[in-house]
This record gives C-alpha cells, structure tokens and sequence, in this order.
C-alpha cells in the first residue's frame, strides 16, 4: 500500500500488474505499508483500475515518527510521513515523558477502522523540531534505515587489532615501496583507493607494448568481513553508506571504515589490486588482481591535484615535488583513458551538482556548486577501468557475481524521446536500437543551444535506472559489455561481494552465498521488468544472486530518497528566511501543474503552481515538455528563465512555492503574443503600444474580453439590431465563441496519480 497526502491510495500488486487506486473512503482502515488484499471494481476513461479493500494481510509494524500535539484536551501525533494518512490518537498514559511539540516514535497498540482513528504510545523521544540533526533522525526513520550496529557486531569490531599482524601479511605481494597515493575530497574521512601510474614499455618488433601500468589498490575489507558473522549481517542490511549533510551513517563499523579499512597515508594496509597496462589508446591490454599490502604515500584532495597539474612549478607543486612525476603519468593515462571513453561512445552529461555547507548548528550557511576538475574525472577513469577488469575478469570465468547494469530505454521511453527530438526539429533523432554514441552525438551537438539543459535532461530521463543483478546485460551510460563495481567495498556491500569472489577464483574456488541473505523482504517489481524472485524461494545459486541484487539495489535507492529528504528539510527551513524575496531562475521541469523553477544564486527548487501563471487556460504538451497559454499563445518550458518571488514553504510537506514576477522581457514576450493571437498584419502606426509589464497585458486581455462578452450580450438583445456595417450573424457567433473561450480559467491537475 502506498498512501498519497491527499488522502487516496495506490496498492502495487505482487505480480507487477498496474497499480489499483483506492479512494480516501476505502483508505479509513488501511495505512501506507500495509499489505492488502484487493478486489478490483472497475477501470478509469484511462484504463486504471479502482478497487476495493477486501482484507488486510499484514500490518506495518515499524514504529511512526512524528510530532506530539494536544489539541483540545487530545494527545495525538501528526505523523512525520504524509502518507500515512491519519493522526494518532495518544492515551494520557501513553505519552511516556514527552511533552508537546516534541518529535517521538509511536507504536501503534489499535489500527485504525472505518469508524475510529488509530490508537498508538509513545516508545521514544526523538527531541524538539529545531534541535540540530533533528532531520537527520527523523529520515533514518522515516525511510527505516538501520542506524544502529548490534551488540555483537560492536564487540567483534572491537576484538580486532588495530595494527597489522605479521599473519595478515602471508600470500601478499609487498608494494609498500610504490607511491601509491589517495585522492579525494577535503571532507572525506575514508579513503577506500589509492592509485599509482608508470610509463611501461616491453616486447620488440609486432609485439612491442608502450603506454602505461596503473596500479589501484581498494581496502581488502573482505579479509576483516567474513560471511556469517555479525560484521557481516550488519553490512548486508544497510547494503550501503548514507551520507547526510554532516553526518554519514556507515555501512562498517568506524574501527574498520576510518580505522584498519581506510588507507590512511604513513601506514600499512591490506589491499586487492587491480594492476593494468594500458597502451597509448586506453585500451586495456593485460590486467591481474591480487592481494597486496601497501603503504599509502601521501593523502592528496582533488583541489591540490587539479592545482599540481596546472602548474607543476607552483606552490602545491614544490610542496609534493617527489611525486609530481607520478601524478603527471596518471594524468597522461586518464588522457588516453578519456579518448578511449570518446571513441567507445559513452554517455557524458555536464551536470551541476550542488554541495550544502552547514554550520555549527546544523543549519544551511550556504549552497555552492560542486565543481568537477582534472582529478576527479582522473580518479573517475582509474576506477571504471578497474571496475571493468573485475566485470570482465568475473564474466570470463562464468563465475556468478553481481554486475551492475544499466540498460537503454524501454519501448516507451524510446518512442517518447524520439516524438519529443522531432517537435524540436532537431535533425536528430535515434533510432529503434539506441546506441549510446547516438545519445553522445545529440548531447555533443546541442551543448550549445539555449535549451540544452533540456534536451540533456530529456535523454537523461529516457533512460533506465542502473540496479545490481547476477545477469549480465552491459551498462549502456558508460558502454561497456560488462561492468561491476569493486572499488568502494568500505560503504557498498556488492563491492565486498566482488572482492569475494575474485579471491576465490585467484585460489582456484567458487564463491556460494550464504543462505542467511535470503531473509529478506520480497522486492516489489520495477517497471519494465519481470515479477522479482520470492527471496524464501530461491534455490538455485542464480536466483539467489538476483535477490541479493534486488536487496542492494532497493537499500541504495533507500539510502537516495532518505538523503534527498533531509535535503528538501534543510532547503525548506534555508528560505524560509527569504520569504517575499525575488529571485532570477530557470525552469527545471514542467508539468501538467505548474513549473518547477531552480534559483541561480540559491540553488534551491521550488513549484510556480499553474495558478500562479495568471488568468489563463494552459495545456501541457507532453511531447515538447511544455505549458503552452489558449489564448495568448504564451509557452513555458525547460531552461526558460523567469523571476520568481518566495511566496510560501511548506517544511512538513518539504516543498517551497514560488510566484512569477513579471519582467521587462517577459512582458515583451507576453505582447507579443498578444498581437499575433489578435493578427499581426496590422501597420505599426495602428498597433497600440505594447504594455509596460505582463500585468498590464493581462489587464489588457481581461478588458477584452469584458467587451466582447458585452457586444454578445448586446447582440443577443431583441432590442438591438446589426448595422449595415456591423457584423454579420456569423461573425456575432464567433465573437461570442471568442468570448466563452477567452474567459480567465486555469486548468486543473488531472488524474489521481501522484
């Protein structure tokens, strides 16, 4: 069951048919979670089906986070989560010692019925709203994100040593010696991978090699993890890290993912190793893995790289002049790392990411660009190299694995991109089996348009979402036929899965899953794919590497939607400080309700509903992603620029509401419009002059239309009489049909989906 705010909901059945919407009165005695069963009644003009509950088959039973209220002598919690639909009532002996406005956790002791709200007590106080991190503890549970280790997950960690034995040192190659270096941000506090590059050259004659060997080395997390122990059943449950605005909840243990794990620079690690000889092309000639204990030379940022490589005779420079040399051969390699990438065809969208600096109290200072220099697209390029070694190491052997796919779009998608390429009248278009070099020529070819931004988010939107699956189908973004991830086995559990096996090929074995990870929750199915393995019936080694997929993939998108939340949180409260303030922005997506429009200095996105655009009947054009005005012609799309003023933020619903403002270029827009709706062959000298603002057009247009509402009323009088020179009874009926449909009215947002 999956609640809407607006009271009605959506059941998603088990064998992947469409979702069966419920009506607020059939959603009384059922809440967001709950597993149904439901009798389908009758289907929509659009053909979806509406049903009716016919029993509830399970409740859900984590607890409800949200805030306590007493209202008329009442205790009750509004829940945190929209969805959930209803308020909790609270008995007086079940507020524990909260007291109001206080953010708590409720266990429900009575579910609510068609003729009574739910009953619940309190089981825990979170704190007050406006404690700093308080958004980060209502997420983890909101979303259900585990954020505590186990008792005995802690005390294993804690048996283990805090330096290297000279037994975790056996059947190791030694490269302590070799500069290996980690590059990462300044505010990374595990670093994961290290890398070192040399020029190699070797052979004679036909088969001579020159280019590259490039060294990665990621933490050997899998020699301190082994499978069945807590440390593990921890780590499969969370699947992944979750970073938050100044907190990460880890995936580890902070003794193994800042401590024995990270490759901290000055000491001794255990390392997997992927070492490659890559020649003058970037193609990969040769590679191997094996175990290794390193010794990490220096810890570098991503600031001071990019900043050596500018200019190896600077500052930063003389400060690491021992391994300037190393890092000038990585740069070569990512040069040619880079061709390869451009020849191969592989998808590579500019996009602006953003970064939130909070300060001490945990509230947002500022938003500032993330931008991406030479060594994050070097360290970028070095990981998928060894991420494609591993894929192609793990397929070669038919050794069952999990691969990271990523496929191209569906039929649907296809066919909606490629209507949407041919209204732009664009000259291109792809064809009815996309290639990712197609989709590379179209973002290459139209980086430079005004409406580029656009364009890029509509390829970007046709396109499937990359999952974690044993079946091997390519990853179509980066065009590769094979492709896994092994390079971050400290915060994604699939890498530590990959370590796994490739340790136990190199010692001539088969990796087998544990039948513990399937005690799991059965995944619901995703679009376009096929109904998802009962994880309780998954006997054969394959269909348990699927449900292992299924588990790691939903726990990331778990981990994504629980960051944003905290995110949207944080924007919210940030402008509520600039309320009535007026900003310059571009329209970032548009839908059948209105624009959502990204501020340029802020950074923050928020919704000009349709009503906000004025006394005015707009159509949404799905194919051109667009609102297109009846009357004035008027259209608004993606990467339109406008100026917004805050008029309202909603931080329980995490949504900002912005007015349009009208400006001098967007009252010339409008009248414009205006004069070719009402014919353009007129002489300039009878024109009337164009309004001043968009305000005033739209005066304009409503004073129009008054007198032609008149002159029918007129018409129509049995009093009055046409002229000769009047019009005749056709055009009176036209004017009339002018003015019923001139008339201010805005439209609706259709359908019941969300």
């Amino acid at each position: 069951m999956q609640g809407h705010r607006d009271g009605h909901g959506f059941l998603t059945p088990d064998d992947g048919q469409l979702d069966i919407y419920l009506s607020a009165q059939e959603m009384q005695a059922v809440m967001h979670g709950d597993r149904l069963r439901v009798r389908v009644l009758r289907f929509d003009k659009r053909g979806r089906p509406e049903g009716k509950v016919l029993e509830i088959l399970e409740r859900k039973k984590r607890p409800i986070i949200g805030r306590l209220l007493l209202e008329s002598g009442v205790w009750l919690v509004a829940p945190e989560d929209k969805r959930m639909g209803q308020d909790i009532l609270i008995p007086k002996n079940g507020i524990a010692n909260a007291t109001a406005g206080q953010v708590v956790a409720v266990e429900l002791t009575e579910p609510p019925s068609l003729y009574s709200q739910p009953v619940g007590r309190v089981v825990e106080v979170l704190g007050e709203i406006d404690d700093p991190g308080m958004e980060i503890e209502i997420a983890v549970r909101k979303y259900e994100v585990p954020h505590r280790f186990s008792a005995e997950t802690l005390a294993q960690a804690a048996k283990l040593p805090d330096k290297l034995r000279a037994a975790d040192l056996k059947q190791r190659i030694d490269l302590r010696d070799v500069a290996l270096v980690t590059i990462d941000g300044e505010d990374a506090r595990d670093f994961d991978d290290a890398v070192y590059c040399e020029p190699h050259k070797q052979g004679r004659g036909k088969n001579a090699f020159s280019g590259w060997r490039l060294l990665v080395a990621i933490a050997d997390v899998s020699h301190y993890v082994k499978p069945g122990e807590p440390l593990d059943a921890d780590a499969y449950e969370r699947a992944t890290s979750v970073y938050f605005p100044r907190r990460v909840i880890p995936m580890l243990p902070e003794k193994l993912s800042n401590g024995l794990c990270s490759l901290n620079p000055e000491q001794d690690r255990l390392a997997m190793v992927c070492d490659m000889l890559i020649d003058a092309e970037g193609e990969t000639r040769a590679y191997q893995f094996y175990p290794a204990v390193i010794c990490s030379h220096a810890r570098l940022t991503y600031t001071e790289v990019a900043a050596v490589l500018g200019n190896t005779h600077g500052p930063e420079a003389a400060k690491r002049r021992e391994l300037v040399p190393h890092l000038l051969h990585l740069h070569e390699v990512y040069r040619a790392l880079l061709a390869q990438r451009a020849k191969r065809g592989a998808v590579d969208f500019e996009t602006t990411e953003t970064q939130i600096i909070c300060d001490d109290n945990g509230k947002i200072e500022k938003i500032v660009p993330r931008t991406r220099n030479e060594a994050h697209r070097l360290i970028e390029e070095a990981m998928l190299a060894a991420n494609v070694c591993a894929a192609d190491f793990i397929a070669g052997a038919k050794q069952s694995s999990l691969f990271r796919v990523h496929e191209g779009p569906t039929p649907e998608k296809r066919a909606a991109l490629q209507a949407y390429l041919r209204a732009l009248g664009l000259g291109l278009g792809i064809s009815d089996d996309p290639s990712p070099g197609e989709f590379q020529a179209i973002a290459a070819a139209t980086k430079d348009r005004p409406d580029a931004q656009q364009i890029h988010q509509m390829l970007l939107r046709s396109m499937q979402q990359a999952i974690y699956t044993g079946a091997n189908s390519g990853h179509f973004g980066l065009a590769y036929p094979a492709y896994t991830h092994f390079t971050s086995p400290i915060r994604r559990y699939p890498d530590l899965l990959v370590h796994r096996v490739i340790k136990a090929m190199l010692g001539g074995k088969r990796y087998l899953l544990d039948a513990a990870k399937m005690e799991v929750p059965e995944p619901p199915r995703r679009p376009g794919r096929a109904k998802p393995i009962n994880p309780a019936q998954a006997s054969t080694e394959p269909e348990r590497w699927e449900v292992v997929g299924a588990h790691c993939s939903a726990n990331e998108r778990r981990a994504d939607e629980a960051s944003r939340d905290v995110e949207a949180w944080l924007k919210c409260r940030y402008m509520r400080e600039h309320l009535g303030e007026e900003f310059s922005g571009v329209v970032s997506a548009v839908t059948s309700f209105g624009l959502f429009v990204q501020l340029d200095a802020l950074y923050v996105e928020g919704l000009v509903h349709i009503t906000e655009l004025g006394g005015e009947y707009f159509r949404f054009d799905e194919v051109r992603q667009e609102l297109r005005g009846e009357r004035t012609g008027i259209r608004y799309a993606t990467g339109a620029r406008v100026h917004v003023q805050v008029s309202r933020v909603d931080l329980d619903g995490r949504r900002i509401d912005f007015r349009l403002v009208p400006e001098s270029g967007e009252a010339r827009l409008l009248s414009r419009a205006l004069r070719d709706k009402q014919g353009g062959g007129e002489s300039p000298r009878s024109r009337p002059a164009p309004p001043a603002s968009a305000v005033e057009a739209l005066a304009q247009v409503q004073r129009q239309d008054r007198e032609l509402k008149a002159g029918r009323r007129k018409a129509a009088s049995p009093k009055s009489r046409p002229s000769k020179t009047g019009p005749s009874a056709g055009q009176g009926k036209a004017l009339g049909a002018a003015g019923k449909r001139g008339g201010p009215k805005t439209e609706a947002p259709r359908g019941k989906r969300r």
